[in-house]
């Protein structure tokens, strides 16, 4: 029997199986006469009833099984039976494996073909085949035949006999088709929750409409309608929180907020009612009570009387056991409501010495001076509203006020930020020239030291040969001649500094950095900033400076020249080239 329940038969019909190890009444050819498709065991959320444990004693009895090409003979029902692996979810392709050399596939479909509908059979050289049916309940079927010795006709040649091992095959067609099986009960599982959900979900609240001038004017009624007043407060509170106040609307609001304020006055009068039906109720209550507490005096009364020696002689023991019981319990629910009742009273006292001259002056106001009440209630609320109106009004000039203080203010600040940057404007380029100053200085300052050095040596050497002079006289005249070199020495070097202090090169680099500046400059004949040309220059030497290029330019000015152009915060220093017109002057 497969995992369905459903008895195994023979290809001829014949029943395969005993009846003692099946389901008990179950018609095999019920699915396929009703036309309901056979239910997929793997399916998911699908649990069949386990069918009766079968006894061990009991083997399963098989058949020999005739066919028109073939025989197919059982095996020893000693032997085990055939394993077979985990069966693939939604299988319907079965393995077919020791096949006979001579069987073809015309012989392997009248096999198979009574264990259900074939789609495909796709046979190998190597003696076995694979064939897919259309249903899954068939696989079982064919299952079954697994361990059967086949013959053809009736030779005994080797290739015409083979034992069959029929198994589960995992196709990637089948796995696919219960994929979407799968796919589509969830889909359907998913529908039905979402319809559910829809079903018992609230409904959604209507939605609320934007503000305008006529939905204020409906809304203002609606408000004064006590029946339409609760809807209507919440579409004035959802516009406030939408944000819809705004000058233009604010009297519309005002006046829609006035109108839920003149509700308060009802709302305490609805109370008042409440809490005088409240007081009736508790009344009523306590009279309840108090009959209550009564009939259960007399019923102990009657209890009391019964227990007297006159007629408790007359009951029987029992009797007098229930009469007891029943006493008993009874003065125990009359104690209990009598604390009760104590209670309520104790309550009522605490309440009446709080508030009891607040409510007899509270309640000889309202019977008294109502109409009083009323119109002093109805003066006060439109003085609160015109000192409201006069509060809005006084702000609206506040405002602006203020605005037009900002927009003069504005003004003012965008002029002073003007000048502020202008004149730090000429802060930083006069904080650059004096950089630039203090750098040349300091240059000059170490010049005329290495100067005033060779100056002191100079005049030491001069103290020597003059004391040689004092100490040797025969050599006067070389010693002249030693200190007249010295001396124009002296003074030579004396004009190669001065002359290199102020000269205009002082080295092939400079002579080649002199020759570029020229040319960028003789190319731009309006001039160029020190920012621009220094941009230019470090692509060809990245380690040249601003400052060096600025400090050789005003080492000569025959050949360069610095004007200034533009007009505050425009202003700005341009270097242009005028090597052709200084020539003339040099």
């Amino acid at each position: 029997m497969n995992n369905l329940g459903i008895v195994p038969m023979g290809l001829t019909g014949q029943q395969l199986v005993s009846e003692s190890i099946c389901i008990p009444g179950f018609d095999p050819s019920l699915g396929m006469m009703t036309g309901i498709t056979p239910i997929n065991p793997m399916m998911a959320g699908i649990s069949l009833v386990p069918p009766p444990p079968v006894s061990a004693e009991l083997p399963v009895m098989k058949e020999i099984i005739h066919c028109k090409s073939c025989t197919l003979f059982p095996q020893n029902p000693n032997l085990p039976p055939p394993s077979t692996r985990e069966r693939p979810p939604g299988c319907k392709t079965v393995f077919v494996g020791g096949l006979p050399e001579n069987a073809n596939e015309e012989i392997i479909r009248e096999v198979f073909d009574q264990c259900g509908e074939i789609t495909a059979i796709r046979k190998s050289k190597k003696n076995f085949c694979h064939i897919r049916f259309t249903e899954e309940f068939m696989v079982d079927k064919a299952i079954y035949l697994s361990g059967y010795r086949m013959r053809i006709g009736s030779s005994t040649d080797k290739k015409d006999s083979g034992r069959l091992h029929v198994d589960f095959a995992q196709a990637r067609d089948d796995l696919y088709e219960w994929e979407c099986k799968q796919r589509l009960l969830a889909r359907e599982e998913r529908h039905r929750r979402k319809i559910e959900e829809e079903r018992l979900h609230p409904p959604s609240p209507p939605p609320i409409m934007h503000f305008s001038e006529h939905e204020a004017g409906v809304l203002a009624d609606r408000l004064k309608d006590d029946n339409k007043f609760t809807e209507a407060i919440a579409v004035l509170l959802t516009w406030i929180d939408r944000g819809e106040v705004n000058r233009r609307s604010a009297n519309h609001f005002y006046s829609m907020i006035q109108s839920a304020n003149s509700h308060v006055r009802r709302l305490m009068n609805e109370k008042a009612s409440h809490e005088e039906e409240m007081e009736l109720a508790k009344e009523q209550f306590k009279n309840a009570l108090l009959a209550i507490l009564t009939q259960f005096e007399q019923i102990v009364a009657v209890f009391t009387a019964a227990t007297r020696q006159k007629a408790w002689d007359h009951f029987s023991k029992a009797q007098r056991k229930n009469i007891e019981i029943w006493r008993k319990q009874c003065e125990e629910l009359r104690n209990a409501h009598s604390e009760e009742i104590m209670g309520i009273r104790r309550e009522e006292e605490m309440e009446m010495s709080d508030d009891d001259s607040e409510e007899n002056s509270c309640k000889k106001m309202r019977l008294d001076d109502s109409a009083l009440a009323a119109q002093a209630y109805a003066l006060k609320e439109e003085n609160d509203s015109l000192r409201w109106q006069l509060d809005a009004y006084r702000n609206e000039v506040e405002l602006l006020k203020q605005e037009q203080g900002k927009f003069y203010r504005t003004e003012e600040d965008h002029t002073k930020e003007q000048q502020l940057h202008f004149l730090q404007q000429t802060v930083q380029s006069m904080q650059q020239q004096l950089s630039d100053l203090q750098e040349e200085l300091k240059s000059k300052e170490y010049e005329l030291e290495q100067a005033k050095d060779e100056k002191r040596c100079l005049e030491g050497e001069l103290l020597a040969l003059k004391e040689k002079l004092l100490n040797n006289m025969d050599a006067v005249d070389m010693n002249n001649k030693d200190i007249r070199e010295k001396v124009v020495l002296y003074h030579s070097r004396e004009k190669h500094s001065e002359t290199h202090g102020r000269g205009p090169l002082k080295s092939e680099k400079e002579a080649l950095l002199l020759g570029i500046i020229s040319t960028f400059l003789h190319v731009h004949p309006f001039g160029a900033n020190i920012e621009y040309l220094w941009s230019y220059i470090q692509r060809l030497d990245t380690k040249i400076s601003a400052v060096e290029i600025e400090r050789l330019m005003v080492r000569l000015p025959h050949m360069f020249k610095q004007e200034f152009t533009g007009v505050g915060a425009t202003l700005e220093k341009r270097w242009k080239f005028c090597g052709f017109e200084g020539i003339h002057t040099v």
